[in-house]
């Protein structure tokens, strides 16, 4: 993305809607059998700030109405997916040989209330 004084809240939440969508591809993915790395191909955890201006720039001609339709689409698959599971499958460590380190839920406290978190406070700096 572009530097936070750029952004507007249609951009929050497409950023948002964007994570979410890449985190139903990857979990979809590896749970059908395939073995497939979260990040995208050609990105690198040290290259997020690259894979996001990705993102913005894909989504600028986007309405905020449209933005705030498809992040609570995607916000409601992500929620349908921790329903699915246990608290053993969610927080134990290596559950799923594909999260590596960490566990599944610590994916999705990532993708939702961490990152949720995030776009609350710099929406806050916009106002």
């Amino acid at each position: 993305m572009c530097g936070v004084q750029d952004l507007n809240a249609r951009d929050l939440l497409m950023h948002l809607h964007e994570w979410h969508e890449m985190f139903l591809r990857w979990y979809e993915d590896n749970m059908s059998g395939k073995d497939v790395p979260f990040l995208p191909e050609g990105f690198s955890w040290k290259m997020t700030p690259e894979l996001n201006k990705e993102f913005w720039k894909g989504y600028q001609g986007a309405t905020l109405a449209e933005a705030k339709v498809l992040v609570r689409e995607s916000h409601k698959k992500v929620m349908d997916i921790v329903r699915k599971h246990t608290n053993e499958e969610l927080f134990t460590k290596g559950y799923y040989k594909w999260t590596g380190t960490t566990s599944l839920g610590q994916y999705l406290v990532s993708e939702t209330s961490s990152h949720y978190d995030w776009a609350t406070k710099l929406l806050k700096k916009l106002k």
